[in-house]
């Protein structure tokens, strides 16, 4: 059962505002209503939504940050919902809904035309089932009421019927709007954070706080040997024009201040400007500034974005909560009586490509833990580092150097994988559009792109071939990279499914962070070792879901520890 969960037609948007009103819809897969709808004021949403929930219902609305924040600071969560705006995203990219009425309309409107609103809302839709039934005409600016998030709602069920896939999209827009229950639920419930040690960890490696405006003791200490090993009092660390400069004066011959370029010299400054520009990250990254404006109650909650790249990895919104460093991750702790699970999948990517080739012989490689010394083992004479290089050339399309000399016996051993990154390289390079395991399309080539092939200078030639060979790199990683995306996110739901079926047992363990393919859990001691397990099977459980009965193995190093920091 569905229960749409938007605006009534005329009412207003949730901004903040006290009289704004929710309308609950209950509706079947075509978006018609099965029951009269109930207006409630915004203020009624979470006491609603707890009466309504229950097995099997799945709650459709426009965004989920626009509704589920508010449910769960009354306490209330949801099994399942269907994300309109994520859905409609995957679906104007996928090649399986090209063909669909949906897809086309969406293809008829590009991103650069829409409006910014959290839902671009699409033309309307003849003969609507809700069309003057339940609702007036007048549409309220700002955002899509009921009737809307219920009629596109009903064209994307039916895109999925009619796509040449339906099972496996289904699967991605079911997986994609559980990912945005588990992102609001990880920005509630927060990182454990301990303030006091992050202020510990900064002055230990900076120097006290110092006043607004000025450098901590150690950067000024650095900032002063850097001055006389280049023999230039005056400069400021902190530009890069008159870092460059001084370098040069200093017969430095570089052409940027990026640290490996910096590495190749053996200058007396290049010490203390690599120090110096280490300290400087933690400073502007995760300084105290930093530390006041993210860190609250204890608890550090940035704001994720799902399906935030094109392959659908997350992103974040302020905070750099996907770029935690190493320097400051012994702050992340877990109150008392908590322990932290922290769990990654083992070589993700290479183990993905052996599932989308359908390659024996790299799934043999792949049992247990390390796949690197599996293919070294199989066809580079036990060396790890070159079967690691070779894997990871042949997947981000560095096939030049030691990766090119190298990739031909990677292709004689395991032709059907490496066979799946080649066709999407040349796919790419001829200016088409590839497409995950379950669906998600890349977006296709820009018309700048396009124009650049059809030259007939040979000047202009070179240039449009690099542009192909690059796009043809971007190809070649999406179809992996994104479909790792895939499985982590069934991954991730899965284990919330999990937690919640254990019900009371479970309800303070929280998934509190996720990157990629690490997870982070908050539980208390005593459920340690069950909720360990449970992170496992989840990862079990997504394969199988994902690719059926394959003898590939999705492996999980689990820890549970005190500090981030004691994770590997």
């Amino acid at each position: 059962m569905y229960i749409v969960l938007a605006p009534p037609s005329g009412g207003q948007r949730l901004s903040g505002v006290d009289d704004a009103q929710a309308a609950f819809v209950p509706v079947d897969s075509a978006g018609a209503p099965t029951a009269d709808a109930v207006v409630v004021p915004a203020v009624h949403i979470g006491e609603t939504v707890r009466e309504l929930e229950r097995p099997g219902i799945r709650w459709v609305w426009d965004n989920t940050r626009t509704w589920y924040p508010r449910m769960l600071a009354a306490g209330v969560t949801v099994e399942r919902c269907h994300d309109v705006a994520l859905s409609r995203e995957i679906l104007r990219h996928s090649p399986s809904c090209a063909g669909t009425e949906y897809g086309n309309r969406l293809q008829s409107r590009p991103d650069e035309a829409e409006d910014a609103n959290p839902v671009r809302v699409l033309p309307p839709v003849a003969a609507s089932p809700l069309q003057g039934s339940l609702f007036e005409a007048a549409q309220p600016a700002g955002g899509a009421d009921a009737l809307q998030v219920a009629a596109e709602f009903a064209e994307q069920q039916q895109a999925l019927k009619n796509s040449d896939r339906p099972a496996q999209l289904a699967l991605l827009v079911a997986a994609e709007s559980a990912g945005a229950l588990i992102a609001a639920e990880m920005e509630f419930h927060g990182i454990p954070w301990r303030a006091d040690l992050h202020d510990e960890l900064l002055t230990s490696q900076l120097g006290p706080r110092p006043r607004e405006g000025h450098r901590p003791a150690e950067l000024e200490r650095l900032a002063a040997e850097l001055r006389g090993a280049l023999n230039n009092p005056r400069f400021n660390p902190d530009s890069p024009q008159e870092l460059l400069r001084a370098l040069h004066r200093a017969g430095i011959e570089v052409s940027s201040t990026r640290s490996w370029e910096l590495q190749r010299h053996t200058h007396p400054a290049i010490a203390p400007l690599l120090q110096y520009k280490k300290l400087s990250r933690l400073l502007t990254a995760n300084g105290w500034t930093w530390l006041d404006t993210w860190v609250h109650g204890g608890r550090f909650r940035p704001e994720y974005i799902v399906g935030g790249s094109m392959s659908g990895r997350w992103a974040s919104n302020g905070g750099g909560a996907l770029q935690i460093p190493r320097q400051v991750r012994d702050a992340v702790r877990p109150d008392p009586g908590h322990v932290l699970i922290v769990a990654d999948a083992a070589q993700l990517e290479p183990r993905v490509l052996a599932a989308l080739g359908k390659d024996s012989a790299l799934a043999t490689a792949g049992r247990g833990l390390d796949l690197y010394q599996g293919i070294a083992d199989q066809g580079f004479g036990g060396d790890r580092a070159k079967a690691k290089l070779a894997m990871l050339g042949a997947m981000y399309g560095a096939t030049t150097g030691e990766s090119g000399r190298l990739m031909p016996q990677l292709t004689r051993t395991y032709p059907q994988a490496i066979s799946v990154v080649e066709a999407a390289a040349r796919t790419g390079e001829a200016g088409g559009v590839v497409a995950s395991f379950l669906g998600r399309g890349c977006p296709p080539p820009s018309e700048r792109w396009l124009a650049a092939q059809r030259t007939s200078s040979a000047a202009e030639q070179q240039r449009a071939d690099s542009l192909a060979r690059s796009r043809g790199r971007f190809t070649r990683n999406f179809v992996v990279q994104a479909t790792a995306a895939e499985w982590a996110l069934c991954w991730l739901a899965e284990l919330r499914r999990r937690l919640r079926a254990g019900a009371a047992d479970f309800s303070s363990a929280h998934i509190v962070f996720f990157l990629h393919d690490e997870v982070m859990l908050h539980v208390p001691a005593e459920l340690a070792d069950r909720v360990s397990a449970m992170v496992t099977e989840a990862a079990r459980s997504a394969a199988h879901l994902m690719f059926g009965h394959i003898p590939v193995e999705f492996p999980v190093n689990v820890e549970v520890v005190n500090s981030y920091a004691d994770a590997k």
